[in-house]
């Protein structure tokens, strides 16, 4: 079942975002002379909507429908087991060329899409497969994956107005430009602080979802394993903005880990295995 923890922390957290989004649509509409009832209804469905619709495109490209024979009948099958038992619609199943072993989850119940790397399927048995999946599903029956496209829209607006606030306010010269791209990053950074704080919480939910479903941790966590020894020395041929919805982020340079879309893989490990 979705854990309590992650719905209290959605609910703050969604609270505290929507306060962002206001102050920013209060801003927009003193701008443009205009009542701020106009624009408030119209960002937070217009907005969120062409960024659900983009970034699960954009998610998507280069990714191909996942075949229901050969060597793909069984993870089909299991997948239909695992979204019967958790309560869901069976996702659509995609096979991308990732470059890394990963997988990750996209859309929503009744829509939702579950996409593995080729690479994925070429290194996990059978059982660490089926642990991967079930976190997946966990992803889409939680109605996670909609609060980070929801999060990431509002750190994008509060950025804009962050960058026309400066811009308007100094005067036109190269300074101000500058200023305006430091001052919108930072605000962009401000709200994705919180948006992180649930992506980070939300992976050891999914963890303990998948346990619970397949009957153990011992599985997924070997998946784990293996998928962080995999992308040693190899580079991920996804998009940077993908990173927080995959199984496992594999960047840790200095701002990965501080603004990290994922707890440490060995504490996901040793949550699995206790």
């Amino acid at each position: 079942m979705t854990d309590f923890g992650l719905k209290l922390r959605m609910v703050v957290v969604g609270t505290i975002l929507f306060a962002f989004y206001v102050g920013a649509a209060t801003f927009l509409a003193l701008l443009f002379g205009v009542s701020p009832i106009l624009i408030l209804p119209a960002g937070i469905v217009i907005l969120p909507a062409i960024q659900y619709k983009l970034g699960k495109w954009m998610a998507l490209r280069g990714a191909e429908e996942m075949p229901e024979d050969g060597q793909y009948r069984e993870v089909h099958q299991m997948t239909e087991s695992l979204s019967r038992d958790m309560g869901v619609d069976k996702p659509k199943l995609m096979v991308m060329n990732m470059g890394v072993p990963n997988a990750f989850a996209v859309g929503r119940k009744g829509a939702g899409v579950v996409c593995v790397s080729t690479e994925l399927m070429q290194i996990l048995e059978r059982d660490e497969l089926e642990g991967v999946i079930a976190h997946e599903i966990a992803h889409i029956k939680n109605r996670d994956v909609i609060t980070m496209v929801v999060g990431q829209s509002i750190g994008m607006m509060v950025g804009y107005v962050a960058y026309f606030a400066v811009l308007m306010g100094g005067e036109r010269n190269i300074g101000t430009w500058i200023l305006a791209m430091v001052a919108s990053s930072l605000a962009n950074m401000l709200v994705m602080v919180f948006v992180l704080a649930i992506s980070r919480y939300r992976e050891y939910v999914a963890d303990e979802d998948a346990r619970q479903y397949i009957g153990t941790g011992e599985p997924l966590a070997r998946a784990l394993e293996k998928i962080s020894s995999g992308a040693q020395g190899r580079e991920s041929q996804l998009d940077d903005s993908m990173s927080a919805l995959c199984i496992m982020n594999t960047d840790r340079g200095l701002m990965e880990k501080l603004f990290a879309s994922h707890p440490p893989t060995e504490k996901r490990i040793e949550k699995l295995r206790s």
